[in-house]
């Protein structure tokens, strides 16, 4: 009787126990062959792209080994179902105008000659001065050498684009380049007919604006050379239609040596230069773009502008022009 009551308290003990062991899995019924679905196929990438994109056009089929270039070159049109333009991608470099300027004695009349002689369809826009040829300068060619009394003419005839006085001399850019109206003035004045200079004021107002026109219709660009003043008064004229390279030297020091070797100027002009100088780099940020011209290193130099030029003809958003 004892053995029978532990065998039956054993079994009612033996749910409680195997209830936290986990249940073997139970097989899955078994299936029919017929009735079982076919495996599933895996699409590749490129079958999965074509499903995804059925507006392609499909791929050309392969060329034969023996097709030459031109061969493919048609069957690839064909496939297509056109013909491949010959027709630029990017936009052609459209003419633009350059402002250089920069404190005495950096060599703006060194880089832009250089620059000319590099580089095609460069059209440099000859300034006016009051101040002494100096050797090698070509009248009309580096700048227009006239009188203190002809350019306060000029200036109150209204006859120059912009205009300032640097230490004690005049420089300006006339509103007219073309050497046939510089003629008709200088005959004018001889004469002292009034009534050809009344109507000549009206076309030399003009004669600026459409030579540049014209230049850069013909693909040229446009070389401005001014001192700071005058680039702040193109700024004010041009607005971004320009682009303004400020030139200087490596150091105050190499400026002040090259003035001393030009042995143009006395002490107290020589002064005068360097105090004018100093303020002018202040000015620099009003520049888009700042060159060194360190002394021996003119080709750098030139390069540099070069690339500023590149860089100008490769935006994809130009700057307008309105002249």
């Amino acid at each position: 009787m004892l053995l029978s009551r532990r065998f039956s308290c054993a079994l009612a003990r033996a749910p409680s126990i195997l209830r936290g062991r986990p249940l073997p899995p139970r097989a899955a019924p078994a299936v029919p062959s017929a009735s079982r679905p076919p495996p599933r196929r895996l699409m590749s990438s490129s079958s999965s792209a074509g499903w995804q994109h059925a507006s392609r056009p499909p791929p050309p089929p392969p060329p034969h080994p023996g097709a030459d270039k031109d061969q493919l070159f048609r069957g690839l049109e064909a496939a297509l179902g056109t013909t491949f333009s010959s027709e630029p991608l990017a936009p052609p470099p459209q003419p633009m105008i350059l402002v250089i300027s920069g404190p005495s004695g950096v060599g703006k009349d060194a880089v832009i000659k250089r620059l000319q002689e590099e580089r095609e369809g460069m059209h440099f826009v000859v300034t006016a001065t009051t101040r002494a040829m100096r050797p090698g300068e070509v009248d009309g060619k580096d700048y227009y050498f006239i009188t203190k009394e002809e350019f306060l003419t000029m200036i109150e005839r209204d006859e120059l684009l912009e205009y300032a006085l640097v230490y004690g001399e005049y420089k300006g850019i006339p509103k007219q380049q073309a050497e046939g109206l510089r003629i008709i003035i200088a005959l004018a004045r001889c004469l002292k007919e009034w009534s050809v200079y009344t109507n000549l004021k009206l076309l030399i107002h003009v004669t600026f604006g459409i030579q540049i026109r014209d230049y850069m219709a013909k693909g040229c660009d446009i070389v401005l050379r001014v001192d700071i003043q005058g680039a702040a008064t193109l700024r004010e004229i041009l607005g971004e239609s320009a682009v303004f390279i400020f030139l200087v030297a490596e150091s105050e020091e190499a400026l002040v040596k090259r003035l001393i070797h030009r042995k143009t100027e006395t002490s107290d002009m020589l002064l005068v230069r360097i105090a004018t100088a100093r303020e002018e780099v202040r000015r620099m940020q009003n520049f888009d773009y700042v060159v060194v011209n360190a002394e021996g290193k003119l080709e750098e130099a030139v390069k540099q502008v070069e690339s500023v030029i590149d860089a100008e003809k490769a935006k994809i958003h130009k700057r307008p022009v309105n002249i």
